[in-house]
């Protein structure tokens, strides 16, 4: 995978550019079987991006006008990607793995949870403990012990869900993931809360949910600077997409 450290980066040249890609990718991969009856022996084309954006409120394909409560000065832009409404900004490791999910030999599902793997796996490198929460692709933390191994739970002591995901609940989100697939290849991918400005999350309901925490690393306790956690997302994301 050939890994690529962009730094800041406006967002909608950056969502071009990956069309553009994925594009000229399926394009050479379909022509290729065209013209040799199978695909590529080697798949020497992945890619992975790794940036930070200037600010923008993003909206997946889910994505309703109601949950971006006051945008401001801030730009609200309509993605292709899956997911609901969600906000980038400087102080955050953005990461856009384009690869071919046929080539690996998994399907979207298995995607989704080697990126959430690898970035519990980042998490746990600088002492915190991701969680999931089942139907709210993500990565959350606890707010009161953000290092707590213990499951999330609901009061019934069952896995804690979507469903069950109220403001009252003693968890924030500290990574969002947002993924579009495009004959079988991947683009757009996850954002990794590191040390930024968190006020703009108060101006939508983030991912669709009202009144969720939206929290990052420094909030909980770690000092580390965006070129580090970029480095160890990126090599957690070769290892885990593999």
């Amino acid at each position: 995978m050939q890994v690529e450290f962009k730094g800041l980066q406006p967002y909608a040249p950056t969502y071009e550019a990956m069309q553009a890609l994925v594009a000229r990718r399926a394009e050479f991969l379909s022509q290729f079987k065209e013209e040799n009856g199978s695909s590529p022996a080697e798949n020497l084309r992945d890619a992975l991006w790794i940036c930070e954006h200037s600010p923008v409120f993003t909206q997946g394909l889910a994505g309703k006008a109601e949950h971006v409560i006051a945008a401001g000065d801030i730009p609200v832009v309509q993605t292709n990607r899956g997911g609901q409404v969600t906000y980038h900004g400087p102080g955050q490791v953005v990461a856009y793995p384009m690869i071919d999910l046929k080539a690996r030999g998994y399907f979207v599902k298995e995607y989704v949870h080697r990126l959430e793997e690898a970035t519990i796996r980042t998490l746990a490198h600088f002492g915190l403990t991701g969680h999931r929460v089942r139907g709210a692709p993500g990565i959350y933390v606890r707010l009161d012990e953000p290092a707590s191994h213990a499951r999330l739970l609901d009061a019934d002591g069952m896995p804690l869900s979507e469903s069950e995901l109220p403001a009252l609940m003693d968890i924030g989100k500290i990574a969002a993931l947002g993924i579009k697939v495009s004959r079988h290849i991947t683009y757009h991918g996850l954002a990794l809360n590191v040390a930024m400005d968190l006020s703009p999350y108060e101006r939508i309901n983030p991912c669709g949910y009202a009144g969720l925490r939206t929290v990052d690393m420094a909030f909980c306790g770690v000092n580390a600077s965006w070129d580090d956690v970029a480095k160890v997302l990126a090599s957690k994301l070769v290892v885990h997409l593999e």
